[in-house]
Parts: structure tokens; sequence; C-alpha cells
């Protein structure tokens, strides 16, 4: 069986005010993209750490970044949601120290994730979500959901 080899993936929109957002907050970006190898390979958008107190060791995150363009937003989810828990599982694989979470812009979370489906999705799948204000290039937010399908 041949391993299928994905093109490097494009970046979205808001991918550099995001991670210019997340050095501001005292990351280090380690990985632009992220890519692993679990028989295929895969790319997700940013890798990073944080360096804590030494009794609490190192946090290390992954960041899909997402920006919602789309017409549907709902049909977007979909793919997103797909991304997200592929993601997550292979990560659980090769990588458990990292937490995945999921990066949008203040506008979107603020317009869609407070209600209807994504709210349901948000909650259902245990979606992390990093809520990034653009213009300022400032994380407003971690959203850390529970994970009760681990």
């Amino acid at each position: 069986m041949s391993r299928e080899t994905l093109p490097m993936p494009r970046k979205d929109s808001i991918h550099d005010a995001i991670k210019n957002a997340l050095v501001k907050d005292g990351w280090t970006i380690t990985h632009d993209p992220y890519s692993l190898e679990f028989e295929d390979e895969i790319h997700i958008d940013l890798a990073a750490e944080l360096p804590f107190a030494a009794e609490r060791g190192t946090e290390k995150i992954a960041v899909e970044i997402k920006s919602f363009f789309a017409v549907s937003k709902q049909y977007e989810l979909y793919g997103v949601l797909g991304q997200y828990n592929a993601y997550k599982s292979v990560l659980k694989e090769l990588d458990s120290e990292r937490d995945l979470y999921l990066a949008v812009s203040h506008t979107i979370y603020h317009e869609a994730f407070g209600r209807g489906i994504f709210r349901l999705v948000q909650r259902d799948y245990s979606l992390n979500i990093i809520v990034v204000r653009l213009e300022t290039e400032e994380i407003e937010q971690w959203i850390r959901q529970p994970d009760f399908r681990s």
C-alpha cells in the first residue's frame, strides 16, 4: 500500500495574527506548520510551547487556525470538526503531551460559537478554543473543555 503525500496546506488568512498573538502571550512557536506522520502525513497549523515553573514542567499546544470566512459557517464547521478530531487522535498517539486548540477570531467566536450547533459541538466534542482579537493581535480568551471522550 502506498503512502499518500499531502500537499503543504495553505495558511489561513488570519494565520499571522494568531501566531503573533501567541508570541505576545509568551509562547514560543516551535513548528509552523506542525507536521506529523501517522501512515499519512498531516499538517497542523502551529505548535507552541510555554515554559511554566519548574514543578509544572512545560505546556505544549498544537493550534488549528480557522477564519470561518465561507458563505456557510455551519458547513465549514463540519469540516473543521473532522479535522480537529482527526488531529486530536493523531496527537494522542504520537505527541500526547501536546493539547490541541482551535484558534478563531473574536468576531467569529461571538457571532457563532455562543449559539446553536456551534455551542453544542464546542461542548460535546470538547473543542479547546483560543479567541483572538485580530486588530490588536492579542488573545482574548482561552477556553479549555473537559475531555469526556478519552
